[in-house]
């Protein structure tokens, strides 16, 4: 049975694959450019979680067999995308007539990076022929002027390399990783929420002067405290009043430490149980963009998915969440989309289609940080029927239970 189909109906028999097996079932099992093979294999691990991805490297690199090398290739290039880059694949093996990179990955501001894969360092690498390749794809108007190159290793001892690189006339041209560093990255974008962050990451594998540290610093700052944030369920500690807006927590009482948060790794299971139902309910194999963004393979299909806890206190509202002006902009810009509510003790959540939600805005309350940005506050009550969303400017409540999905 070819790899897409047996994934499409037996995701669970696919996922105790080793990635020889995965590679084996794809087409007639024959990795080679152009091949139907090359291409299930690649449409299948476009779909799969970023910690597969991260399994089969580790596979790949502690296990030798036949066509690795080409399957580590393809398994970087996934990286890329996951790092929001538009990825070019590029040949297994170089011919005569063709450009042998390994992948051309192109930021959304436009940068282009060369990539080269290598499993190991022990053969010297000639870096000449790298640079061969940029000045190649720029003559054929492929990439700009201003494109970089980067070396992805399987290894981490990499000092011969990097003296190399160092030493040669492409050293501010060139950047070398391993494999491990660059799923760190993968990882560190996908616990994030800013839209600013994945760019922030994305800087590093530019080739840049560190004399003065001020970027670095820049790029480490706003990350960190980026996913600091991404990992927290605020929790607003006073009794609300349904007529009337919601108070922000004082900032002496939130520095006291009022405040409580559920636990990440709770969030994180409760939204994977989501994302697995919505993948059922829409009959499509949903990826991680960034902490609460989901998208498929196709990026049409788009999640915000967003957490709270139940709150019991006399006169409050039964679940507390924001709503942020970029993920309006990331629902805006798919074919479909849905902001999800979750509700961490129900065995149910909340899908509401953006083409609901959009139009709404206006009816909920505001709040505008310290920063300059502002959010919108959703609150899930209850009604007579269940739970419906409170329309606050409105005066009255958007029924919940169409858009009810369970897990």
């Amino acid at each position: 049975m070819p790899l897409i189909t047996l994934w499409s109906s037996s995701p669970e028999a696919v996922d105790q694959f080793t990635i020889e097996q995965v590679v084996a079932t794809a087409g007639d099992g024959a990795l080679k450019d152009n091949s139907v093979c090359s291409d299930e294999l690649r449409r299948y691990l476009a779909q799969v979680p970023s910690a597969k991805i991260e399994a089969y490297i580790d596979h790949c690199l502690s296990s030798a067999f036949n066509k690795g090398g080409m399957v580590l290739q393809d398994l970087i290039n996934e990286l890329g995308r996951r790092l929001d880059y538009s990825v070019t694949n590029g040949r297994y093996q170089g011919t005569t007539n063709s450009i042998g990179f390994d992948g051309v990955w192109t930021s959304p501001d436009g940068h282009s990076i060369i990539v080269e894969v290598k499993t190991t360092d022990a053969y010297r690498i000639s870096l000449d022929t790298i640079a061969g390749y940029r000045t190649r794809l720029e003559a054929a108007g492929q990439i700009g002027k201003a494109a970089t190159m980067l070396i992805v290793v399987g290894r981490d001892d990499t000092g011969e390399l990097e003296a190399q690189i160092r030493g040669s006339r492409h050293a501010w041209d060139i950047r070398l990783i391993s494999a491990d560093a660059l799923v760190k990255l993968v990882r560190l974008k996908e616990s994030s929420e800013e839209p600013e962050t994945s760019g922030k990451i994305r800087s590093l594998l530019i080739p840049m002067e560190y004399t003065r540290l001020d970027a670095m610093i820049d790029v480490m700052f706003t990350t960190a405290t980026d996913v600091e944030q991404a990992s927290k369920l605020p929790e607003p500690d006073i009794d609300q009043s349904r007529e009337s807006a919601e108070p922000e927590p004082s900032s002496s009482r939130q520095e006291k430490g009022v405040w409580e948060f559920t636990e990440p790794q709770l969030l994180q299971e409760k939204r994977n149980q989501i994302i697995t139902a919505l993948s059922r309910a829409n009959a499509v194999s949903f990826i991680k963009k960034s902490a609460s963004l989901y998208w498929d393979v196709a990026h049409e299909v788009r999640i915000a998915c967003t957490l709270s806890k139940r709150y019991t206190k006399k006169g409050a509202y039964r679940y507390w969440y924001a709503y942020h002006p970029a993920w309006d902009t990331f629902l805006a810009e798919g074919k479909a989309g849905f902001f999800v509510l979750g509700c961490m003790d129900l065995s149910f959540a909340f899908a509401i289609p953006f083409s609901v939600l959009h139009p709404l805005l206006d009816s909920f309350n505001t709040t505008t940080v310290d920063t300059g940005k502002l959010y919108w506050h959703i609150h899930i009550v209850d009604t007579n029927g269940g739970f419906g969303l409170l329309l606050p400017k409105k005066g009255k409540n958007l029924d919940l239970r169409p858009y009810q999905i369970d897990l």
